[in-house]
């Protein structure tokens, strides 16, 4: 079967299209003369049918009695409408925009939108979707989207992580600005080094992906798009202030020091000082935590030659403690007289990014990026030591360009990534070099009506796994208004590092096992994936508001898994697969625009998720099988001042989880099989007082759900049954918040 598909993908040719056709020209006038204008847009009004001018301006598009609207544009010109009765020649010279008086075009910015053209489910979340949550890095941005679950990793460190499709993080491809960005040592607490005021939007994609951001992603892609110096506030700020003792302070500085440079300095701080148990256990509910987070951005502009670049500078230090409410560090480390963690981390990045758009010839372009990082973590959880330096380097050539016309696309390029890990894990030193060089190849038709199709393959070779092939289709076809189905298949090929991605683990008093013998990495063989999925996209009027919904499968199957078998409650043991494991996701959303400003989003998703353990076949532990997801969210007019009132209310439920097996452990120590069910309210109210100045204050878990007795055997910490690892719901209980933003232009 999957030679066949390898077949499929190489040999995918040209997929013509043939109906009536309507031809004409786009002119300018240059020199009181008109020359033929390339590169203009013409499409037909309320649809997807469009086409680009050739070199010689012509232009030639689907042609059917409805459409008689044509719409004719270009950067620097008017957009003119010209009113079509027949299908005849059409010859149209666009007016210059210098001859034109300024127009203010206003409309309404969806929070978050979804792509009725794109071949890839895709949906892209604004920051004004990220602002109606507390939102403090990204791993928070997920909490009003019910693509992306998020959880705690244990009962002490406090870290986020998230899930998409029922798997983990590591087989999300999740990168800034299309390079990859949390991987590898970052992993598991790279998600909260990125600060939510940073982000200018979030671009979620279902599925493989494409092969030009590499082959490591399996589940989907996540891109996070930074806000840019040239186009961000020349200042603004952000504080925030929560009840479990968090303060941030966001600063944004950004100034054009010439008609091609513009720079920016960002500077996030977070702080947590304060010791809570709320619960009683002697453990702190929330860890303490120190981050300082600055970034030098840089941005070169040249539209005449069509150059675009950008230039990144950072550095994070971050220090967590967590463990009992007693534990000091300067007196109680490497000793069993209180359980205490620390997690320091220093980490430096650059990275450029050089674009050039061929001004004589616009559909063709080139990008370079280039990104170097040095991720320096030393940590400690009880007794258990774990140290991590990774240095990383990632180069990526892309070029872009068409076949005969603009209904066909492709992109190109070369990518090269290096990898060096050197781990600490108690007393065992783990020492490897991972390096891969790889091309890619991407084809995209779009017939400019209903059919939309990308096909890519990557071919790499990696000094530990050798030479393999990453295959990636999909589909877009549009049978009647406003519809989308899609389809796609991919494979993608992964490290697993086990150490790195399952931190969690040290939280406990478990012996680590790894049973793998021969394999490449800590004796294992790379996991191994393919993901098929199929999409419905309906919009549709109800009640004259525009509403939409979506329904979605996707199936995830592994032909090799590194397995995290926590089954046993003494041991966690890594091994490789053998025999199935698979992921199987459906979701059902409706989003609804019920009346003016009023938006109401609900969500139902279901898991099947199993996998073959040296035990048998199990359900993945602590994944839900249902979930329910709402959101509602409603602001006022603006006044003549600019001021108004947001509100946003998200409600979260879960069915049970399974539990790790705990049959062997004590009888005082055992677990039901699985949790009980679970629902959270998050609310925010924010009063805009001005473009320039608002504040918010918000709630989280309203309700005040707590998980009791999060943590196993607390009162014996250094004793063989203390776990934290078993979590499925809130430990803090209700958190309160407040802030406010203030932006200058």
């Amino acid at each position: 079967m999957k030679k066949y598909l390898y077949i499929l993908f190489i040999s995918i040719g040209f997929i013509g299209y043939s109906q009536e056709q309507l031809k004409g020209v786009v002119l300018e006038n240059s020199s009181s003369k008109e020359v033929p204008l390339q590169g203009a847009n013409v499409f037909w009004l309320n649809s997807t049918v469009g086409a680009v001018t050739a070199e010689d301006g012509t232009f030639s598009l689907p042609y059917k009695f409805s459409y008689n609207k044509l719409v004719i544009s270009y950067v620097g010109f008017k957009t003119d409408t010209v009113i079509v009765s027949e299908n005849r020649y059409i010859k149209h010279v666009l007016q210059s925009s210098d001859e034109l008086d300024a127009v203010t075009v206003t409309s309404r910015k969806q929070a978050t939108t979804k792509s009725y053209l794109k071949a890839t489910n895709t949906f892209t979340v604004s920051s004004e979707e990220l602002l109606k949550a507390a939102c403090c890095n990204l791993s928070e941005s997920f909490e009003t989207n019910p693509s992306i679950d998020v959880n705690f990793a244990d009962a002490v460190t406090g870290t986020k992580q998230i899930k998409m499709l029922g798997l983990n993080s590591p087989y999300i491809l999740i990168a800034t600005e299309n390079i990859p960005a949390i991987r590898g040592a970052s992993q598991a607490y790279g998600l909260s080094f990125i600060p939510g005021t940073w982000v200018e939007s979030i671009q979620i994609t279902k599925g493989a992906g494409s092969v030009v951001n590499g082959f490591e992603s399996i589940a989907g892609q996540i891109n996070a798009e930074l806000v840019k110096p040239i186009t961000d506030n020349k200042l603004f700020v952000n504080t925030y202030v929560g009840i479990n003792g968090r303060l941030e302070l966001n600063t944004h500085i950004n100034k054009k020091v010439s008609d091609r440079w513009s720079g920016g300095l960002y500077i996030h701080g977070n702080l947590r000082n304060q010791k809570f148990d709320r619960n009683d256990d002697s453990f702190l509910d929330v860890p303490l935590k120190e981050q300082i987070n600055i970034m030098n951005r840089w941005q070169y502009t040249n539209p005449v030659k069509g150059v675009v670049s950008f230039i990144n500078l950072r550095y994070i230090n971050d220090n967590t403690q967590s463990g009992q409410i007693d534990f000091d560090p300067g007196r109680d480390m490497g000793t069993t007289n209180f359980w205490g963690s620390e997690i320091d981390t220093e980490r430096f990045e650059v990275t450029t990014k050089l674009g050039y758009v061929n001004p004589e010839i616009p559909y063709q372009s080139l990008g370079f990026q280039t990104a170097f990082s040095q991720h320096n973590q030393e940590s400690y959880f009880g007794l258990n030591v774990y140290d991590i330096k990774h240095t990383s380097f990632y180069s990526n050539l892309v070029y872009n360009s068409i076949i005969t016309d603009s209904r066909h696309k492709i992109k190109t390029g070369l990518t090269f990534t290096y990898d060096n890990y050197d781990e600490l894990v108690n007393i065992d030193n783990y020492e490897r070099t991972e390096n891969s060089f790889g091309g890619f190849f991407e084809y995209s038709y779009d017939d400019l009506d209903k059919l939309t199709l990308t096909a890519g393959i990557r071919a790499d070779q990696h000094n530990r796994f050798g030479f393999f092939i990453t295959p990636r289709l999909h589909v877009r076809y549009t049978p009647w208004e406003k519809s989308a189905f899609r389809t796609s298949i991919g494979r993608g090929i992964k490290s697993a590092n086990i150490f790195a991605e399952t931190q969690n683990m040290f939280s406990s008093s478990r012996q680590i096992n790894i049973l793998g013998i021969g394999g490449k990495i800590y004796g294992l063989d790379p996991e191994i994936a393919w993901n098929y999925g199929f999409s419905y996209l309906q919009g549709f009027n109800l009640f004259e508001r525009k509403a939409d919904v979506t329904l979605d499968f996707y199936r995830t199957d592994f032909e090799n898994q590194v397995i995290t078998d926590w089954e046993n409650p003494s041991e966690i043991n890594f091994y490789n697969l053998e025999g199935e494991s698979f992921a199987n996701s459906f979701q059902l959303e409706f989003n609804y625009n019920a009346f003016e400003n009023f938006d109401f989003r609900m969500a139902y998703k279901f898991y099947d998720i199993q996998t073959d353990y040296l035990s048998g076949r199990l359900d993945n532990p602590l994944i839900p099988k249902h979930r329910l997801f709402a959101n509602a969210s409603y602001k006022t007019e603006l006044t003549t001042n600019g001021s108004q009132w947001k509100f946003d209310a998200t409600y979260n439920w879960l069915s049970k989880q399974r539990f790790p097996n705990t049959d062997a452990s004590a009888p005082e120590f055992q677990l039901d099989e699985y949790s009980p069910t679970i629902g959270t309210l998050n609310l925010q109210m924010t009063k805009v007082f001005s473009p320039s100045f608002e504040i918010y204050i918000g709630g989280e878990n309203v309700t005040n759900v707590r998980q009791s007795n999060p943590i196993i055997s607390p009162d014996n910490p250094f004793g063989s049954n203390f776990d934290s690892n078993f979590v499925y719901g809130p430990i803090f209980g209700s958190m309160y918040y407040a802030g406010l933003r203030f932006k200058m232009n």
